[in-house]
């Protein structure tokens, strides 16, 4: 999400727009829609499902485009719904997206519509909560879609609607996602020219777009290794191979794999270990240890160099002690890239819909979306929407993902319109 100091620097720094970018005046909801927009997030609120189980929000979505007279297709990647929209001009294809899941954490926020919902995850059973917002995008996109198919004679092309889900990830031994839903053919038989998404964040004030040319978000992957030595007892570490040894400097050495390894200069990234797990007592040396991380980069090359050294680099250590390293690497979401032509094109867009003062660049996210699998099919644009209201600094603002993460509804109206927009920008 957008870091408050740097949104700050830029709004300083006055980012403001040419006369001729804010001319044109943008497409505007009514009062009546922004306040449908409004009733379907508060519903979509205090009903969240988790990812692949998103059946209610999928129902109400589908039959919502129907109604519109929009074509619909639904169980795309399990409960993927996308509408085409054929507008009543020829021209491009465009695609808008907006992810359905939630999360399991219990809600906290002191809302009128909070969420009471809870069910089983891992074996236990949890709140379920929009902690990311994700109930704010199937309702923008939801109003975008409405005003667009009353405006269907005045498109030039083809609208996608796509409301997508397991964003947060599939339940283990499933799949799902963007990925599932481009393997299951989503743009084989209709290819957009361009693809949009947005996400809102507590990091910036109500109604602030943050966007970024270029690389925008990391890629995310986890690892596993499992460090084998042979166990003996502690007082006597020379009868055995000790893997607890040999794990530590694998932690240690695996950091050289960014610092004097990687091209640093082709953007950040970062290798850091979340679990460490080994042994059951003492004096014990184990025959086993366990360690699991993430790895986060901005660059594709860079990534594929990242994996086969850090492979290398724990193989080659754990032999160094007389043990062995088995490495796996769960490639997870590639790098968000925001297409440099298309950013171009559409930032007096947004400029138009949300203030030419509101528009900032955003710093890299070390967060990762999978919308950066649709970025990879066809050019793509990606920005933030910032949801904490004013009087809240968004310095202190509950992040997204925390059990007391609120979002100002006044940003919907921008939300819906930057959908709509973009489909009228993008085909002049």
């Amino acid at each position: 999400m957008l870091k408050p100091t740097v949104l700050a620097l830029a709004c300083a720094a006055g980012m403001l727009a040419s006369a001729a970018s804010v001319a044109q005046e943008p497409v505007r909801i009514s009062a009546e829609l922004e306040s449908q927009v409004i009733e379907w997030r508060r519903d979509f609120h205090q009903h969240p499902e988790l990812s692949n189980r998103e059946f209610r929000t999928a129902k109400i979505v589908a039959e919502h485009l129907r109604e519109l007279g929009i074509e619909v297709q639904t169980e795309v990647a399990h409960t993927g719904v996308v509408g085409i929209l054929t507008g009543g001009k020829p021209g491009p294809t465009v695609a808008l997206r907006a992810d359905m899941d939630a999360l399991p954490v219990t809600e906290r926020a002191d809302v009128p519509f909070k969420s009471e919902v809870t069910t089983e995850y891992r074996g236990e059973e949890v709140g379920v909560m929009h902690a990311c917002g994700h109930d704010m995008h199937v309702a923008m996109l939801m109003g975008a879609a409405e005003k667009l198919a009353a405006m269907r004679e005045d498109i030039a092309g083809t609208v996608m609607f796509i409301f997508q889900p397991a964003e947060e990830g599939a339940p283990k031994g499933e799949e799902g996602g963007a990925e599932l839903m481009l393997d299951e053919g989503l743009f084989t038989d209709l290819t957009p020219d361009a693809v949009f998404g947005i996400h809102v964040g507590s990091s910036a004030p109500t109604g602030y777009i943050g966007y970024r040319s270029g690389p925008l978000m990391a890629s995310a992957d986890r690892f596993e290794i499992n460090v084998k030595g042979v166990q003996t007892h502690g007082s006597r570490p020379w009868g055995g191979v000790d893997p607890i040894v040999a794990a530590a400097q694998i932690i240690n050495n695996t950091q050289t794999v960014i610092s004097r390894q990687t091209d640093i200069t082709r953007g950040p990234a970062v290798v850091s270990f979340g679990i460490v797990d080994g042994g059951v007592r003492n004096n014990i040396i184990p025959d086993e240890v366990y360690l699991e991380g993430t790895i986060r980069n901005f660059d594709m090359e860079n990534r594929a160099q990242i994996f086969e050294n850090l492979k290398t680099t724990a193989e080659h250590t754990a032999q160094s002690s007389g043990a062995e390293a088995h490495v796996h690497i769960d490639e997870g979401y590639p790098v968000t890239v925001n297409d440099a032509a298309l950013t171009e094109q559409m930032l007096p867009t947004m400029k138009r819909v949300a203030g030419a003062d509101k528009v900032v660049v955003s710093p890299l996210i070390t967060g990762a979306e999978d919308f950066s699998f649709y970025a990879l099919e066809v050019p793509g644009l990606f920005v933030f929407l910032g949801v904490t209201p004013e009087g809240t600094d968004p310095a202190t603002a509950p992040s997204n993902h925390s059990p007391y993460f609120y979002a100002d509804e006044d940003a919907l109206k921008i939300g819906t319109e930057m959908y709509v927009n973009w489909v009228f920008d993008y085909a002049k």
